[in-house]
């Protein structure tokens, strides 16, 4: 999705925002620093059926921002596929176990629409829920499982002008609500 565009301005009047949640890690190696850790076989699997349900519902991004750990970049790196490869991709160390408010300032921070920003619990819990205007439905979003994926739309010019509260929740999925 594009902005649409203010007839008199010019200036985009609707943004969408893709959050997703890293997919799932592997513990395999205890003494492997938690920055470190990759993706476990659930989560090489679950991350590309995650782009491709995205892909299919028209939710591909212009512009993704994620934390620099691995199963972050991991999990973007397997639906890079269906989403985009030469879509812009900004690494943020600020974003590794971020609170809700540190992911809000990366968010405004960022140009193009729709924007993917990828994260981790408890904060992108924390921050999809203060993003949107009511309580979701969804049982699973509440506790913002791996590779939960939120889709949410804000009527703002540009990302500085998103605020929490303000986010109206288009969809929302896990991948064990993805039929195999």
């Amino acid at each position: 999705m594009r902005p649409t565009r203010d007839t008199q301005s010019g200036l985009p009047m609707s943004l969408r925002l893709i959050l997703v949640r890293h997919a799932k890690s592997s513990w395999d190696d205890p003494s492997e620093d938690d920055h470190d850790r990759p993706l476990n076989p659930r989560g090489r699997e679950a991350a590309p059926k995650i782009g491709q349900w995205l892909a299919e519902r028209g939710h591909v991004p212009a512009e993704v921002v994620s934390s620099t750990a691995r199963r972050t970049l991991e999990t973007w790196d397997r639906m890079a596929p269906v989403l985009g490869e030469s879509t812009v991709m900004r690494r943020d160390p600020g974003l590794y176990h971020a609170p809700a408010e540190r992911m809000l300032e990366a968010l405004n921070n960022c140009a193009a629409s729709p924007v993917l920003m990828l994260g981790h619990n408890p904060g992108i819990a924390d921050f999809a829920l203060r993003l949107l205007d009511g309580p979701p439905d969804p049982p699973p979003f509440a506790t913002f499982p791996t590779c939960a994926t939120l889709v949410a739309d804000f009527d703002a010019a540009d990302w500085t002008a998103v605020e929490f509260g303000t986010g109206r929740m288009i969809d929302f999925i896990t991948p064990k609500q993805l039929v195999p």
